[in-house]
């Protein structure tokens, strides 16, 4: 197939591939213009997302971010279970912190708003799956053009990480937190993987190929806690912060 660039088919036909136009686009070479016009007037687009976090999120006081999937409905026990572990962890006095959608998202941010804590939502413009949940302060609502700008939010202002049952996105800001905890990028905070059955396979894999290969220490098993229930997650944050002395409550 001709690779010339100079036409978006999608806009002339329906049934053209998308993904094909975005092939083709890869492919052509971009005039100065373009690149003055779009490329780099992007860096002042996402520069203004960054300072936007920043600003909104620096007095939020201690939080915890809570990752899942964002096609878990209500009556999943794992949607059900999010919810319990947000408002447990709210009356300990942390904010909460997810991607502002539906699902798993949804359930966290119902958490805090049911005991009265922060909810805050960073939100993602996406074509499917993604809208704003109605359970986020609405001085803590944040629309994003750009994941990366969006992950250091989630990692920026989170003293934890409670990891629901989820999948790409959720492996992605799973693997971001202890990526950056392993290289002492930020601090040795508690992550919690809730549903051991659901995680087991790929922390099996994790033992079996990562460590075994040598491309993982025998340390970094430590990174992560596994549990089954809500009380068990909540445990495992608050003993880690009472070993510290730390008062959350401010």
């Amino acid at each position: 197939m001709e690779i010339d660039g100079t036409r978006d088919e999608s806009l002339v036909n329906p049934e053209f591939d998308i993904n094909e136009t975005k092939l083709h686009n890869s492919f052509r070479q971009k005039t100065w213009d373009e690149t003055i016009t779009k490329d780099s007037w992007m860096v002042f687009k996402i520069m203004a997302e960054f300072v936007d976090g920043y600003e909104k999120l620096a007095k939020i006081g201690p939080c915890v971010s809570i990752f899942g999937s964002a096609r878990l409905k209500p009556e999943n026990k794992y949607y059900e279970m999010a919810v319990e572990i947000a408002e447990k962890i709210t009356k300990l006095g942390f904010g909460i912190i997810t991607g502002g959608g539906p699902g798993i998202m949804e359930a966290g941010n119902k958490g805090a708003f049911n005991a009265k804590g922060k909810s805050i939502g960073l939100n993602i413009d996406l074509p499917f799956e993604q809208h704003f949940n109605p359970y986020i302060n609405k001085s803590y609502s944040m629309n994003f053009d750009y994941f990366f700008v969006r992950k250091v939010m989630f990692v920026k202002y989170s003293q934890g990480f409670v990891v629901m049952p989820g999948g790409f996105g959720t492996l992605d800001e799973l693997t971001e937190a202890m990526t950056l905890i392993q290289t002492n990028k930020i601090g040795k905070f508690p992550i919690v993987l809730v549903g051991s059955e659901f995680w087991g396979g790929l922390l099996d894999w994790f033992k079996a190929t990562l460590l075994k290969e040598g491309m993982i220490a025998e340390d970094d098993l430590d990174l992560y806690r596994v549990v089954d229930t809500a009380d068990e997650a909540v445990a495992h944050i608050k003993a880690f912060y009472d070993k510290y002395s730390v008062n959350v409550n401010f």
